[in-house]
């Protein structure tokens, strides 16, 4: 039997109609010579997911893996690496859509630099702009506060204001290194996943990929940015905070508050993992205040 180069592990929620988009996506990829598997967990959906997750399992052999709870991203992604087998593990939002040479690409780049920990493609929403959290920076305390006082995106080149996306290499064409890119589409070579212990079950959604980064960064990995690897990236679809998905995402109220409310937990848990020893402690009091803040605001729109 074949060894399997690439397990495609999809968390899904609530995402009946885009998952299917998705593994169809996969299926007509270019995949020659890429002997992958496809596992899907899904957490305790309520939309007909698991039903037709099941009927997928039958049509294309995935692997299913249905939760009775909602696990959250992380324990989500962390269950489904137990049942994989990869030399390379793909992690796969159920609202992408992978065009035809997006997978072989980012295989080909892993075989040809060992170097290399992580890469990521361009995910563009469907207005043909590119998600900024494919390309981003590591959230320090400048690089947030030029980000939400409006700083990037009036200085989105600059080296100064602009490092929360890192706009200064925004439009290279030619891999290059990042910070960090969206766990959306985020292709890790095993190895690499396990010697970091894979995902941080802490984070519920949002922020386990940064957290990711930082810590294969610290350890000697790199983490590329490959243009030609095109995803279309929907967003947000089954937390349904993001404006540009608000109108069709089906998530309930009760969602878009937990997925605020994780949203900026993502960003206290992070800071005091990884900054709170770096900087002084009347800082750490105005970030954390300033996330405060912010979560207020988030809720409100909600509300």
């Amino acid at each position: 039997m074949a060894k399997t180069d690439l397990s495609i592990i999809i968390v899904n929620y609530n995402s009946k109609d885009y998952l299917n988009k998705c593994v169809h996506s996969i299926k007509r990829s270019d995949t020659k010579r890429i002997n992958y598997e496809i596992i899907v967990v899904d957490n305790a959906s309520s939309d007909g997911s698991q039903e037709e997750i099941l009927d997928l399992s039958r049509r294309y052999k995935i692997k299913p893996v249905l939760s009775k709870t909602n696990l959250g991203f992380s324990k989500g992604n962390n269950l489904g690496v137990k049942k994989s087998s990869g030399r390379y593990v793909l992690f796969l939002n159920p609202d992408t859509m992978l065009e035809e040479k997006a997978l072989k690409r980012a295989f080909n780049f892993m075989e040809e630099n060992p170097q290399v920990g992580v890469v990521g493609g361009y995910l563009y929403l469907e207005s043909k702009e590119l998600d900024n959290a494919a390309h981003r920076g590591f959230p320090t305390p400048w690089n947030a506060i030029s980000q939400f006082t409006g700083l990037r995106a009036m200085f989105p080149h600059s080296k100064i204001f602009a490092g929360y996306t890192m706009g200064w290499i925004l439009e290279n064409p030619e891999p290059h290194e990042i910070d960090a890119t969206t766990g959306a589409f985020f292709f890790v070579r095993r190895e690499v996943g396990e010697s970091l212990g894979w995902w941080d079950e802490e984070y519920f959604m949002y922020g386990e990929d940064l957290d990711f980064c930082y810590r294969a960064k610290n350890a000697g990995w790199k983490i590329m940015f490959l243009p030609e690897v095109r995803v279309l990236h929907y967003g947000g679809v089954s937390a349904g905070i993001r404006k540009h998905i608000t109108k069709k995402s089906t998530a309930s109220r009760q969602t878009r508050i937990r997925s605020a409310s994780a949203s900026t937990e993502a960003m206290r848990i992070f800071y005091r993992k990884h900054y709170k020893d770096k900087y002084p402690a009347w800082l750490t009091k105005a970030v954390l205040l300033g996330v405060k803040c912010l979560e207020e605001m988030r809720r409100r729109r909600i509300n």
